[in-house]
């Protein structure tokens, strides 16, 4: 696992600030609450992949196995916070995903290669912040969330070959771009504290 880690930490622009941390620990109910959210919203862009993409056999096998794994973390999350006496309620969302989403292209298949990209990026930025959080949290959370880091790091590396794959080639300059809007989305401050929100002032 370490060397999965050390490939997100390689791949992705900056590191969680330990502002955004801080908050995290500070709103510990908002934080289960957006990463239950988090988990329904990765398995519903991992369907929507495949009710669109039909005759791509790699992206079907790859997204269906990766709803199913997302939607379990979703119970698992829920779970949790029932023991916590935490409810499930509606947020708004991030600007992270929009923000990364406006640079997506509108016609295929660069559409899809975009959208593959935006995918990897969102999945090791999880994988990042769970390994970030855990040394500070309960041993019950710390667990739950180490343990969430071997399949993340799977998904990312799904989202990146799958994007190799529609492009025919490599990704490199797309990715280049779309990892220069998330350093930004993720180091400059927020206005709301959020699963993979900036830091909270």
């Amino acid at each position: 696992m370490k060397e999965a880690l050390q490939n997100i930490h390689d791949f992705l622009p900056c590191r969680t600030p330990k502002l955004w941390i801080d908050n995290a620990l500070a709103n510990p109910d908002l934080m289960l609450i957006d990463h239950a959210h988090c988990e329904k919203k990765a398995a519903s862009t991992a369907l929507s992949l495949m009710y669109r993409y039909v005759d791509n056999a790699d992206l079907l096998n790859k997204m269906s196995r990766l709803a199913r794994e997302e939607l379990r973390h979703f119970e698992q999350v829920l779970a949790i916070m029932k023991k916590r006496g935490v409810e499930y309620g509606h947020l708004s969302p991030a600007r992270y995903a929009a923000g990364l989403r406006e640079e997506v292209r509108k016609e295929d298949p660069g559409r899809l290669v975009d959208v593959l990209i935006v995918g990897a990026i969102i999945e090791a930025r999880s994988c990042e912040r769970f390994a970030a959080l855990a040394p500070y949290l309960d041993e019950k959370l710390a667990d739950f969330y180490n343990g969430l880091l071997k399949s993340e790091a799977r998904h990312y590396q799904d989202y990146l070959s799958l994007a190799e794959q529609a492009n025919g080639g490599p990704v490199s300059e797309r990715v280049g771009r779309f990892l220069a809007i998330e350093k930004r989305l993720i180091e400059e401050p927020d206005t709301e504290f959020r699963f993979h929100s900036g830091p909270v002032q």
